[in-house]
């Protein structure tokens, strides 16, 4: 089968590989479609921290089940499916109180283990999700960014009623603030620099600042008034909208961290202390997130077709990573197509 290696940042070789056999417990899939995140490009840039080379990505992936091991008893032959990327212990502190998301030993396929940029790839039956027929496969590769979303927004007790502010309209920070509105909250509002990332977040009905044009502070009492944000969602990662994210809360509030914050930040905690603000960390996911990420599209609560620009052949894998550094404020999801394997 073919695999799409990165031999060194910006270097994709294509090679030839075994497909391994299926264990007991395990399961083969046919990968048909293949999302690229943020992570993905600081892999490609050399600057992701966790990362070695060779490495083989793709851990944002919709497949088809070609075969299952002997025992296996809840997926099926040709069942569509996406993948939980993460490789744990289940020994750690972590893992045995409910947390392998955040396991001590934590491997994810594509970064800190072989990921699933292949034709097939062959993995534990218990990390797949089963996607119900009413989602085509490009949907299904976006489940894993969605459980990003819904991992995050459950971080908070509760948003019902409340205002919420998400810095940050790519992505996950545009599928955040739509997991939040669909979860209740009263009002979504997205903080961004880039116009079609606005303008895609107001197609997604989530209300907009434009922090190019418009100074943050006054676009939360535009749009909250007084009563400013309940709770704040960082999903930039910058060590500037970090701090932001602090300085621009309300007394009182809470402030979840979800970009990935590859640089040390200096964060005002006095201001934290005075404020008394909570503030939360974010990280990944768990098998139940998945699950209600295909909930709220099988509701019809979430738009992810308008976030995906760009498709591109596998043979052409590079192309993904250049067009979105060279098209960064246009681009917002580039999907990987799949074909069938020659041999």
């Amino acid at each position: 089968m073919r695999q799409a290696v990165m031999t060194e940042p910006g270097h994709i070789q294509f090679r030839k590989v075994d497909v391994p056999p299926v264990g007991d417990q395990q399961i083969k899939i046919h990968i048909k479609k293949i999302g690229v995140c943020g992570s993905d490009i600081h892999v490609n840039h050399g600057k992701h921290p966790y990362t070695s080379y060779p490495v083989v990505q793709g851990h944002e992936v919709s497949a088809e089940v070609v075969e299952v091991g002997r025992r296996v008893k809840d997926i099926q032959l040709g069942d569509k499916v996406t993948i939980q990327p993460q490789v744990v212990c289940g020994v750690c502190v972590p893992c045995i109180n409910g947390m392998y998301h955040v396991c001590e030993e934590l491997k994810v396929m594509g970064f800190q283990t072989t990921g699933m940029a292949s034709d097939y790839f062959v993995v534990n039956a218990d990390q797949a999700t089963i996607l119900p027929d009413s989602l085509d496969h490009e949907e299904g590769a976006m489940v894993e960014p969605l459980a990003v979303a819904v991992h995050a927004v459950r971080r908070v007790p509760s948003v019902r009623a409340l205002n919420v502010l998400v810095i940050g309209g790519g992505p996950i920070g545009n599928l955040v603030g739509q997991t939040a509105k669909a979860y209740g909250a009263s009002k979504v509002v997205v903080s961004e620099l880039s116009e079609t990332r606005l303008r895609l977040a107001e197609q997604c009905g989530l209300g907009t600042i434009n922090s190019k044009e418009e100074d943050l502070s006054e676009g939360i009492f535009r749009h909250f008034g007084e009563s400013k944000a309940d709770v704040i969602f960082e999903c930039v990662g910058s060590s500037f909208t970090v701090a932001q994210s602090i300085e621009v809360a309300r007394k009182g509030s809470t402030v979840v961290q979800v970009g990935v914050v590859s640089d040390l930040t200096e964060v005002n905690m006095g201001f934290v202390q005075d404020h008394e603000l909570t503030v939360l960390g974010s990280a990944m996911y768990q098998s139940d997130d998945f699950d209600k990420a295909v909930d709220l599209l099988q509701e019809g609560k979430i738009n992810l077709k308008s976030l995906i620009t760009d498709r591109v052949p596998f043979e052409d894998y590079a192309k993904a990573y250049s067009i979105i550094d060279e098209e960064k404020d246009r681009v917002m999801k580039v999907i990987i197509e799949m074909e069938p394997d020659t041999d």
